[in-house]
């Protein structure tokens, strides 16, 4: 009796059409990310056994080191923030100026550097020019910051629960970002101004120590 002939099928699998979805993906992330920019003072924080963790988003950041001062603000509040502090200090900035204002990732110049700073490429906004925000008693710009910085937070807030939003009115979160080496009254000026505002609450950026310590 004649054997019945199984035909064999090929058990490969085509991946064709997978890869092109992998490369139409990848090339769409690429394209859409937006590269992170670099900070304009670099800290290595302390270590610490705290293993509180910061919000995700919606906070000042205060970078100290080397006796200089840098703030990062919040992206949603930097334009609001911007406009208060050039409505109270005399201050005009263009519409271009705002926007290099609202993609900078923290900046450390007196307020009449400030222009010049948001004139220049964001490639080199960073290259050592910028040498922090006067904090000291006799010139403490750093206070007007942190000020309009709470006071664009409240207003985006309220327009946002105006609009229908369920938002909750908190006030911005501050974050000091300390080098391990900086001198201790340097950090406890910047406390003393949050403290003069009223801001009492705060985080303390630190590393994770290792468990063995």
């Amino acid at each position: 009796m004649a054997k019945v002939k199984i035909s064999k099928k090929s058990t490969r699998i085509d991946m064709t059409a997978m890869c092109d979805v992998a490369f139409l993906l990848l090339t769409f992330f690429i394209l859409t990310a937006t590269a992170k920019q670099p900070e304009p003072k670099i800290v290595d924080t302390p270590a610490s056994t705290v293993q509180t963790k910061l919000p995700e988003e919606g906070v000042a950041a205060i970078t100290v080191g080397d006796q200089e001062v840098f703030f990062n603000i919040p992206r949603a509040l930097r334009r609001e923030t911007l406009k208060r502090v050039a409505e109270e200090k005399g201050l005009t900035f263009t519409e271009e100026e705002y926007n290099a204002f609202e993609n900078m990732d923290g900046f450390g110049v007196p307020f009449n550097q400030l222009n010049g700073i948001l004139k220049l490429p964001a490639a080199e906004r960073n290259a050592g020019i910028q040498h922090g925000i006067p904090y000291d008693s006799v010139n403490d710009q750093l206070s007007v910051w942190i000020k309009q910085a709470r006071e664009a937070n409240r207003q985006v807030l309220t327009d946002r629960l105006n609009a229908g939003e369920d938002v909750e009115l908190k006030d911005v979160e501050v974050a000091i970002k300390g080098d391990a080496d900086e001198d201790y009254p340097t950090i406890k000026r910047i406390i003393d101004i949050l403290q003069e505002q009223k801001k009492n609450k705060f985080f303390l950026v630190t590393n994770l120590r290792d468990e063995d310590f």
